[in-house]
C-alpha cells in the first residue's frame, strides 16, 4: 500500500478498502454463524477495529498492499452441527469481500469504459494507475476488496482458507495438528505470509499468486 503513496487518491482508497474488507469479513462470518445455527445465542458483536484487526495483517497490507484480519481459529467455530456449516462460516468472509470487489469492478468497467485497462491487481495495489481520480477510487476499492478475499482463501493459518480446508477433512490428522502448532500457535504462518508479501522486492511471491487469481476475476469485465 505504501507503494501507492505516489498516487494519494489510490492510496486512500486502498486503505479504505482494507478497512472495509475487515468489517465485511467480520459481519459476514458472524451473520453466517447465526444463520447456520452456530451462534452462541448472544447478540453478535459489532465490528471493532481493535478486536478484528491483525497486527501482522495490517503490516502486510501497509507494505505489500494485501492483508488479513484477526484469525478465527477452528476451535471458535464448532463442527458438532456439521462440517459443512463450519466451513460455510469460514468461507463467508472471503466470498463476501470477493463479491463486493467484483461489484465495484463491474461498476468501474460500466462507468469508465474508456479507462478500463484490465490491469493486473498487483499494478493497482501499487498505485500505478494512469487514471482520473474517480476511476482510481472505484478501481482501488474494488481490487482492494477482491484481493483481501482472495488472500483469505489461501489454506494456511492465520487465513480463513485453513478453516475451510480443516472442516473439509472428515478427521484431521497429525499433519493438520502440526500445521496448527507451528503456523497458528507459534505465528509461523503470519511470518511466512509476510516474507512472501515482501520478497523478492520487485515482484513478491504473494503478489504473483494474487495476480494469477485476480486476473481471472478482472478479465470477466474486459
Amino acid at each position: 500500500m505504501l507503494f501507492a503513496l505516489g498516487e494519494p487518491v489510490a492510496f486512500v482508497a486502498l486503505v479504505v478498502a482494507f478497512l472495509l474488507g475487515l468489517a465485511l469479513r467480520t459481519v459476514a462470518m458472524r451473520f453466517t454463524a447465526r444463520v447456520v445455527g452456530l451462534g452462541d445465542g448472544r447478540p453478535p458483536m459489532r465490528f471493532s477495529l481493535r478486536h478484528d484487526i491483525d497486527p501482522f495483517g495490517a503490516v502486510s497490507a501497509a507494505i505489500g498492499g494485501m492483508g488479513w484480519g484477526r484469525q478465527v481459529t477452528v476451535d471458535e467455530v464448532p463442527r458438532w452441527r456439521g462440517r459443512g456449516r463450519a466451513a460455510a462460516v469460514f468461507a463467508a468472509g472471503p466470498v463476501a469481500c470477493i463479491l463486493a470487489g467484483e461489484l465495484l469492478i463491474a461498476g468501474y468497467a460500466l462507468f469508465f469504459p474508456a479507462e478500463w485497462l484490465g490491469l493486473p491487481p498487483g499494478v493497482i495495489l501499487r498505485g500505478f494507475q494512469p487514471l482520473a481520480a474517480g476511476g482510481q477510487i472505484v478501481l482501488s476499492l474494488g481490487v482492494g476488496l477482491l484481493t483481501f478475499g482472495l488472500l483469505a482463501l489461501i489454506p494456511i493459518p492465520p487465513l480463513d482458507g485453513f478453516g475451510i480446508m480443516y472442516n473439509a477433512l472428515r478427521k484431521p490428522g497429525p499433519s493438520t495438528a502440526w500445521l496448527r502448532l507451528w503456523f497458528e500457535d507459534k505465528n509461523i504462518g503470519a511470518l511466512v505470509l509476510l516474507a512472501c508479501g515482501f520478497f523478492p522486492l520487485n515482484y513478491p511471491i504473494l503478489l504473483r499468486v494474487i495476480d494469477f487469481l485476480g486476473v481471472l476475476f478482472l478479465r470477466i469485465w474486459v
